[in-house]
């Protein structure tokens, strides 16, 4: 079979240093022919069954895309294993047939990293989706890669604890793994490199290993090299994920909420570097330009002032969050911060949050009919007032629509790109943009991905950031884990 997908008017350079992807208009032969189907198939439908197997058009196109601009690129079938036992007889049969594999969960990534770039075979986890072996009095559980962030911590309600890491969407705790992903909450409890204690991998040979060994959930060890960070952001390019083994935190006795405003972003920057140069353990700290929170007020019926904001929260006892609330607007008294509206319960705390993770959709509505592309850069706190007000002034100057938010208590942000994608001359000075706001980044000692990985679009400027001799090395751990180059091809290198 053959496939042509062809990209709207503007083609972009299928490795273009950009985080645009695929660039001309490909055309490409598929892996599996008719014949090599006819082999193929049952082989899977022996493995899970006659509904675990799909070679429909609409279901291949849903597994081929996520929530980036790059454009679908649907695998020849998709498979929904049910177990770790399936999901490596499956892998055998591909590593046999020389099949590309692409892991799927819930289709929530920004980087294009689900797209069958070279056919091949998609393996949908969603059908795993139990909560595993949760220890309360050792703050720790296992989950299989269908479990999503909201579904375990609706699973833990009654149990006084929680996962934190939250990236906005209700992405599957493995796939937050996969991407290294982290979120609002990473200020204050870390993102998933520093959350995951185990993995279940499926190599590509259909091997299992468990990355600190079977049923290992200590919080530290020193024993031999770090395999289970090796693969936490490998974005399925090593192996298939198929239990995590994650931290829980005690529920916090009290939390807090805040929204605060400031004349300009260096003030509402500088508010946060001293929030925690001062040691406040606050939870969560982000920043949201006059573009993004007028964005928010329109998309969520809010009438917060249309200035640059800090959205904040405390968590802790009573007394404790009397203290960190006291510090904090200090700071942000001195910095011109004003407006404070404050939120003790649950109701408008949510709703305080659900306006910033509306962000993206808020950003679109902006523009109707326009797409969307989120840039991902993160530095050092003490170069962040900088590269956010160069930033802006970039995007006023190039008349670009690209609403600022960011997890600025880490270093991270983002520019929601608003563009037309019919409109040659925009598209052109969004992609040259994007490429100076990373290349900024990495002048400041920064990263061109803080959370949303490299998948396709950025493979070049992974190679100025890390440079030649460190690819290297990824390559060489990439040949001796995958020879055949079947997983997730043409991501990450």
């Amino acid at each position: 079979m053959t496939f042509v997908w062809r990209p709207a008017r503007r083609l972009y350079p299928q490795l273009s240093t950009s985080s645009f992807v695929q660039s001309r208009t490909i055309i490409k032969e598929n892996k599996l022919n008719r014949a090599g189907l006819e082999r193929v198939i049952p082989a899977f439908r022996s493995v899970c069954g006659e509904d675990g197997v799909s070679l429909s058009e609409a279901v291949r196109e849903q597994h081929g895309r996520d929530e980036s601009v790059h454009r679908c690129c649907p695998p020849d079938v998709v498979v929904w294993p049910r177990s770790v036992e399936e999901v490596s007889a499956l892998a055998k049969i591909c590593h046999h047939h020389c099949l590309p594999i692409i892991p799927f969960g819930t289709g929530t990534g920004l980087e294009g990293g689900v797209g069958a770039v070279e056919g091949g075979v998609c393996f949908s986890l969603r059908n795993m989706d139990r909560v595993l072996d949760v220890h309360q009095e050792d703050f720790d559980v296992t989950v299989e890669p269908g479990v999503t962030r909201k579904a375990l911590n609706s699973y833990l309600r009654d149990t006084g604890l929680w996962f934190p890491v939250d990236p906005g969407a209700d992405a599957s705790l493995c796939g937050m793994a996969a991407t290294s992903a982290s979120g609002t909450n990473a200020v204050r409890y870390g993102t998933m490199r520093e959350n995951v204690l185990n993995l279940e991998v499926v190599l590509a040979d259909g091997t299992i290993i468990h990355t600190a060994g079977r049923g290992r959930r200590t919080r530290k060890t020193s024993a031999g090299y770090n395999l289970t960070n090796l693969f936490v952001g490998s974005e399925g390019t090593l192996g298939l994920i198929t239990k995590t083994t994650l931290r829980l935190y005690g529920v916090p006795e009290a939390m807090v909420s805040a929204v605060c405003t400031f004349p300009s972003v260096q003030a509402a920057v500088d508010s946060t570097v001293q929030v925690l140069q001062a040691g406040v353990p606050i939870a969560r700290i982000e920043f949201l330009d006059d573009v993004m929170i007028d964005a928010c007020n329109r998309f969520n019926s809010l009438s917060y002032p249309v200035a640059p904001t800090l959205f904040l929260e405390f968590h802790g006892s009573e007394k404790s969050l009397e203290e960190q609330v006291t510090v904090t607007e200090e700071i942000t008294r001195d910095n011109s911060g004003s407006d404070f509206n404050w939120a003790r319960d649950a109701e408008t705390r949510g709703r305080l949050w659900k306006a910033r993770h509306d962000a993206w959709y808020a950003a679109l509505a902006l523009r109707p009919g326009c797409k969307a592309y989120s840039t991902d850069v993160c530095v050092p706190l003490s170069h962040l007032p900088q590269i956010i007000v160069e930033t802006k002034e970039d995007l006023v100057l190039n008349r670009l629509t690209g609403p600022i938010a960011g997890h600025v208590g880490d270093g991270n942000f983002h520019c929601i790109m608003v563009m037309d994608p019919n409109d040659q001359d925009e598209v052109t000075r969004v992609q040259e943009f994007t490429e100076r706001l990373a290349r900024r980044a990495l002048a400041l000692d920064g990263t061109c991905t803080g959370e949303h990985g490299v998948g396709l679009g950025k493979r070049a400027l992974l190679r100025e950031e890390m440079g030649p001799m460190a690819i290297e090395v990824m390559q060489g751990l990439k040949a001796t884990l995958d020879p055949k180059n079947l997983m997730n091809p043409g991501k990450v290198l």
